[in-house]
């Protein structure tokens, strides 16, 4: 580039994106007179899914805004909760995130999942058939312009990926209504409806079943219930602090 100069400070929560050398204070800019401020933050690593607000001199300005010379730039990060156009709220996950998936999915938040890598144009022509909100780590994935909606997951931990989601959209939580395998709705089962799915100690000690409407598979209270009950109540502690 080889234009007007510009200052760009970025919000401490982005400094994940942004060289080190820019992550504090602000930084000094030459851009190309023509390129439009969002193609400059993307270009110093900053996915447009994350940012918010941005100001130049003080007054906010759309990411279509061409930078003029002197002009100081401030990027803030997405306000939480984040409001995404459209109903109801929808999630798709890339092949990385299978754990977050089957959370979201224990807590009743319709979510796709792809178990194998379909490629960044899938996903994102995908996110827009669908009108799905993109969950990834692929800064690459969520600079697709296709894409419906996107977000980027922080952690590589399950447990901070489901607080950050829930933290950022607030989506709505019907736990235990979805099947953690195929993202079906669950309903009622009666034991000789599954029979053909239990051994012969689960038959003889549970009574009370659900199974998936469209994949079939059963559910009922095992040895696991408990540990998926605590994901259960702490997501529906949180949203009560929160709400």
């Amino acid at each position: 580039m080889n234009g007007p100069e510009i200052h760009v400070e970025f919000a401490p929560e982005l400094s994940l994106f942004v060289p080190h050398g820019r992550r504090t204070g602000t930084t000094k800019v030459v851009t190309d007179g023509a390129s439009t401020l969002g193609h400059v933050v993307e270009s110093l690593g900053v996915p447009l899914t994350e940012v918010g607000t941005l100001t130049a001199d003080g007054r906010e300005v759309p990411v279509s805004h061409i930078p003029v010379a002197g002009e100081t730039v401030a990027v803030r990060p997405v306000a939480r909760p984040q409001k995404v156009p459209g109903a109801p709220l929808r999630f798709l996950l890339d092949v990385h995130l299978g754990t977050l998936a089957r959370r979201l999915r224990l807590l009743g938040v319709d979510t796709a999942y792809e178990s194998t890598d379909i490629g960044d144009p899938a996903l994102a022509s995908r996110s827009a058939a669908e009108r799905r909100v993109m969950l990834s780590r692929d800064r690459g994935l969520l600079r697709r312009r296709e894409l419906w909606a996107g977000a980027f997951v922080y952690s590589t931990r399950p447990e901070d990926q489901l607080h950050d989601v829930l933290d950022r959209f607030a989506p709505e939580l019907r736990p235990w209504t979805r099947c953690t395998a195929c993202n079906g709705h669950l309903r009622e089962a009666a034991k000789e409806d599954v029979a053909d799915q239990l051994e012969g100690g689960t038959r003889r000690s549970y009574d009370v079943f659900a199974q998936c409407r469209d994949c079939g598979r059963a559910y009922w209270r095992g040895a696991h219930h408990e540990q998926l009950d605590a994901i259960v109540r702490q997501a529906l502690s949180m949203r009560t602090r929160t709400g």
